[in-house]
C-alpha cells in the first residue's frame, strides 16, 4: 500500500508517516497542496491522507482533483470541523473523516480498509516454492521456518510472488517498494535481494532473468541466483529516482 501524507506541521506529518511505516506501508509526504498535487500527478497512490486546513491550494482543491482525474485514490480527511460543518462543505465528499487530536492507532485503523478496496482482488496470503507472505498480517515464512525480513525485504518478495513467475523489472520494484522522497544508491535493489536471497536460504527461488529483471521459481533451483546486477541476467542499473534500503 502507498500513502500519500499531505500535512503542512512537520512534526504531525512525521508522526503520521511514523505509524504507518510500522505496519510496512510506504509513506510520502507533502507538505504543502504545490508538492501534494505534483505527487498525485505521478499517480500510484491507494490513500491520501489530507489535511482539511491545508494552505492554499486548499484541501478541497486536492479533492477535486482526485475526482476529476479518476484517481483511485481514497481520501482520509484530517479535521477539526463538525459534523455540522462536513454537511456544509462544497468539495467532493471524502472517504473517511478523522478529527483532530486522534490517536496513532485510530489513524492506522482507517488507514488500512481505505486501502485494501483498490486490492480486494488479490489474496492476502501469497505462496510459491514453499515461500508464504501474509500481507494482512506483514508475515513471511519459507516451509513453515519464519523469516525476519525488513520492510523492503518484505515488499521485494511480495511483489515478486504477486508476478507468479513472471519477470519483474528493478525500476518496477523501486516503483512498487521505495518511497518518493528518500534518496537511495544505484545497487538498492541488488543489495535487498542479496539479503533477501540470504534469508531464505536454499535451495534458491529468486533468479535475475536473462534480458533483464528478477522472478521468482519454482524452487527446484535457480539460474544465476547467487549472483547479481548487469553481469548476471543482464538487469540494467535501475534509474537514479527513490529510495533508501
Amino acid at each position: 500500500m502507498r500513502v500519500l501524507v499531505v500535512e503542512d506541521e512537520e512534526c504531525l506529518a512525521d508522526m503520521i508517516a511514523a505509524e504507518l511505516r510500522r505496519a510496512a506501508i510506504v509513506v510520502d509526504i507533502a507538505h504543502d497542496g504545490r508538492a501534494a498535487l505534483a505527487g498525485l500527478r505521478l499517480g500510484g497512490y491507494d490513500v491520501l491522507v489530507l489535511d482539511g486546513e491545508l494552505p492554499a491550494p486548499h484541501a478541497d482543491a486536492l479533492r477535486r482533483y482526485v475526482v476529476a482525474e479518476r484517481l483511485p485514490t481514497r481520501v482520509l480527511l484530517l479535521t477539526a470541523a463538525g459534523p455540522d460543518d462536513r454537511a456544509a462543505d462544497p468539495a467532493p465528499a471524502a472517504d473517511d473523516w478523522l478529527a483532530k487530536p486522534f490517536a496513532p492507532e485510530e489513524l492506522l485503523a482507517r488507514v488500512v480498509p481505505l486501502g485494501r478496496p483498490a486490492r480486494r482482488a488479490e489474496p492476502q496470503i501469497i505462496e510459491r516454492a514453499g515461500v508464504t507472505v501474509d500481507t494482512a498480517r506483514g508475515l513471511a515464512a519459507r516451509d513453515g521456518r519464519p523469516l525476519a525480513l525488513s520492510r523492503t525485504e518484505f515488499g521485494v518478495l511480495e511483489v515478486l510472488l504477486r508476478a507468479q513467475g513472471a519477470v519483474v523489472s528493478g525500476d518496477e520494484l523501486i516503483e512498487e517498494v521505495w518511497e518518493e522522497h528518500t534518496r537511495y544508491g544505484g545497487n538498492a535493489v541488488r543489495v535487498t535481494l542479496g539479503a533477501l536471497r540470504a534469508k531464505l536460504g536454499d535451495p534458491p527461488v529468486i533468479e535475475a532473468a536473462p534480458g533483464g529483471g528478477y522472478r521468482m521459481t519454482d524452487g527446484a533451483g535457480a539460474e544465476g541466483a547467487g549472483t547479481e546486477g548487469p553481469g548476471a541476467g543482464g538487469e540494467p542499473e535501475p534509474g537514479a529516482r527513490r529510495a533508501s534500503v
